[in-house]
C-alpha cells in the first residue's frame, strides 16, 4: 500500500467499544447504569482497610478473569492486563471486525495505563519480605510492565502492527485515542484497538493517597463519597477498571459496511509545567487542551452539544475545570450541559479517560447524557450546567472529553456525529 502524506487521507471513526467498569462488566450495562445514575463505589474488599482513613472505592464486581484467560496466560497476567483483554474482545465484537479477513500487519494497539502492575509489585514486595524467594512468580517482572495489557492483547488478536502504551497519569486512557487517530492518519495502521486500564486498590497505594489527602473519606456512605462540584466535595474515590474502543479509517469501516459511532474528529494533549499533582490555578493548561482540540477538529466553541468532564470531585481540579471550560468557551459555557461519569464510578485511572470517551459516543448515538450524581450543594466556583441527579435528553452532535492527570498532563478528545 503507498504511504500517504502524513495528515492526508481519510476520516478517523470509532466503531466499537468493551468495557469492564464498577457499574458493568461490559458496556451497555456500564452505559445503562451510568444513565440512571448508579453508584458502583461501596466498602473495599480486595484488602482489609481497618484503620485507614478511606474504606471505600470504585471495585470491580463478578468479574471473572478464568473466563477470558487460561493456563499460562492466566498466570502470567496481572488484574489490569485482564480488565484489558475481556475489554477489546468486546470491542472487537462490537466493530463486528472480522480478524481473519484483515492483514495484521494493518492493526495496531495502543493501551495505556497509570500505575500498571501496582498490585503485583506490591504483593510480590509483601512476599519477598515474608518469605524470601519461596513465593516469588517468575511472571512477576513482565506482569507489571505498562505495556502487558497492549501487548497480551496483540497476542490474543494477532495484532502485528505498531503496539505501544505510555502513561500519562489520568489523561492516559484519553490519549490512546488521540495516539491511535495519529496512527491512522499518518497511514500506519487501518485499524487500532486502544483504550486505557487500571486496577491498583491496594493497601500502599490507599496508604500514599492518604497522606496526600486526595482520598475522601465519606466512609458512611460510598455511594455519595464522589460528588464532583459540589461544595461538600472531600476527594475523590479510588476505582478500577478497563474501557477498550476500536479507532478505524473511516473509508476502512465503509467498505465492511459498518456504522460508527461517532468520528473521532480531532484532540490536543498540552503540560501545566507547574506542579507534580496539583494544577496551575488559572486553568491555562487545560485551556490551551480544549482550545487545541477544537480548533484541530474544526470545531467551534459554540457547537459543542455536551462536555465529558473529568471532574474527580477534588476542590482544586473540579474549580480550575471549571475556569478552563469558561475561559475555552466564553458564552457558550452556560450553555453546555457538562457531567462526571466519576460521581459514580470513581476514578478509574488509567481507564478514565477512556471511559469520558465512550461516555461521549454513546450519547451522540442515544440522545442522552448521563448525569452529575450527589450535586447537592452547588459550589459558586464551579456555576456551570453539571446535569445534576438525573439523565438528561439532548442531540449530542460534538461532544468534548477531558481528561487530566498528576504532573500537569491535559488531554482533551472531540468527538462528532458521524453523519452530517
Amino acid at each position: 500500500m503507498a504511504q500517504r502524506a502524513h495528515g492526508e487521507g481519510d476520516e478517523v471513526v470509532v466503531t466499537g467499544f468493551g468495557a469492564v467498569t464498577p457499574v458493568g462488566n461490559d458496556r451497555e450495562t456500564t452505559w445503562r447504569n451510568l444513565v440512571a445514575g448508579r453508584s458502583g463505589v461501596g466498602p473495599v474488599t480486595h484488602f482489609e482497610p481497618k484503620g485507614f482513613p478511606t474504606r471505600i472505592a470504585g471495585e470491580v464486581r463478578g468479574f471473572d478473569p478464568a473466563t477470558v484467560l487460561e493456563g499460562k496466560r492466566l498466570r502470567r497476567s496481572a488484574r489490569f492486563t485482564q480488565f484489558a483483554v475481556a475489554a477489546a474482545r468486546e470491542a472487537i465484537a462490537d466493530a463486528g471486525l472480522d480478524l481473519s479477513a484483515e492483514d495484521p500487519a494493518r492493526i495496531g494497539a495502543v493501551v495505556n495505563a497509570a500505575v500498571a502492575g501496582f498490585d503485583t509489585i506490591e504483593a510480590a514486595t509483601r512476599s519477598l519480605v515474608d518469605e524470601a524467594f519461596r513465593r516469588i512468580s517468575p511472571h512477576f517482572v513482565s506482569s507489571s510492565l505498562t505495556n502487558m495489557p497492549a501487548c497480551e492483547i496483540a497476542i490474543d488478536l494477532n495484532i502485528r502492527g505498531p503496539v505501544s502504551a505510555s502513561s500519562l497519569a489520568c489523561a492516559s486512557g484519553l490519549y490512546a485515542l488521540v495516539e491511535a487517530r495519529r496512527l491512522i492518519m499518518s497511514d500506519e495502521a487501518d485499524v487500532v484497538v486502544c483504550g486505557g486500564t487500571d486496577a491498583a486498590i491496594t493497601p500502599v497505594m490507599f496508604a500514599g493517597l492518604a497522606v496526600m489527602g486526595a482520598m475522601s473519606t465519606r466512609n458512611d456512605d460510598p455511594a455519595g463519597a464522589s460528588r464532583p462540584f459540589d461544595a461538600m466535595r472531600d476527594g475523590f474515590v479510588f476505582g478500577e477498571g478497563a474501557v477498550v474502543a476500536v479507532v478505524e479509517r473511516a473509508e476502512h469501516a465503509r467498505r465492511r459496511g459498518k456504522t460508527p459511532y461517532a468520528r473521532l474528529a480531532g484532540g490536543a494533549l498540552t503540560c501545566d509545567a507547574f506542579h507534580v499533582s496539583a494544577p496551575r490555578p488559572d486553568g491555562s493548561g487545560p485551556r490551551a487542551a480544549i482550545t487545541a482540540a477544537l480548533s484541530r477538529s474544526r470545531v467551534r466553541p459554540e457547537q459543542v452539544d455536551y462536555i465529558c468532564a473529568h471532574g474527580t470531585s477534588t476542590k482544586a481540579n473540579d474549580r480550575v475545570e471549571t475556569a478552563a471550560i469558561r475561559d475555552a468557551f466564553g458564552a457558550s459555557a452556560d450553555l453546555i450541559p457538562v457531567s462526571s461519569p466519576k460521581s459514580m464510578v470513581g476514578h478509574l485511572i488509567g481507564a478514565a479517560g477512556a471511559l469520558s470517551a465512550m461516555v461521549c459516543a454513546l450519547a451522540i448515538r442515544d440522545g442522552v447524557v448521563p448525569p452529575t450524581i450527589n450535586l447537592e450543594h452547588p459550589d459558586p466556583e464551579c456555576d456551570l450546567d453539571y446535569v445534576p441527579h438525573r439523565a438528561r435528553p439532548v442531540t449530542v452532535r460534538t461532544a468534548v472529553a477531558n481528561a487530566f492527570g498528576f504532573g500537569g498532563q491535559n488531554c482533551v478528545a472531540v468527538l462528532t456525529s458521524p453523519t452530517p
